[in-house]
């Protein structure tokens, strides 16, 4: 598993190269998925504009909680995304193309899994302005992801493990971001 440590000095490190980049006429927001917030998951996101109508976008996501009865599913998350705004940037529709890559480790039955995932696909959006600086953006998207994980039960025993894989097809990418423009 990725520790806290390497996750928090990489969130420091993405947001002070901020610092470095020039922000005028919007040309960068940064966000969080209140979605993944309610799910207990602290997130943060960070776009740039490379054209008038393309933005590229990072999301990182990372929960590392365990619950009552040692009940858990420790994951982090990485997904970046090519966007194409149908007016332009930062302002009503957009399309995407996604890709994501995850490990992630906990069960909630009696079954663990510990394990990775990786894939892409394909999002719509739409993105309403709140104030010159404030943005409250929807998204949706569908696609692949390949998970590949080993399975045992939820007390160790390295003879009852089994590694297996899955292809899954469907919903891939959700959320209601709450965006601040530079």
């Amino acid at each position: 598993m990725i520790s806290r440590s390497f996750f928090f000095r990489t969130a420091i490190l993405c947001v002070l190269s901020l610092s470095a980049i020039q922000g005028h006429a919007q040309k960068i927001g940064l966000k969080t998925n209140i979605l993944y917030w309610a799910a207990t998951t602290p997130n943060i996101g960070l776009e740039i504009a490379m054209s008038p109508q393309t933005t590229l976008e990072i999301n990182g996501a990372y929960n590392p909680w365990t619950f009552a009865d040692d009940k858990k599913m420790r994951f982090w998350l990485v997904q970046p995304e090519a966007r194409y705004w149908f007016c332009e940037r930062f302002e009503g529709h957009f399309i995407g193309l996604h890709l994501h890559g995850a490990q992630y480790f906990g069960g909630f039955d009696q079954t663990r899994y510990d394990g990775y995932l990786a894939g892409g696909g394909f999002t719509y959006g739409y993105d309403w302005i709140l104030s010159p600086h404030w943005n409250l953006e929807a998204v949706i998207g569908v696609g692949y992801a390949r998970l590949w994980y080993d399975k045992s039960p939820r007390i160790h025993c390295e003879k009852c493990r089994t590694s297996e894989h899955r292809n899954y097809f469907g919903p891939t990418k959700i959320g209601i971001s709450l965006v601040y423009l530079f």
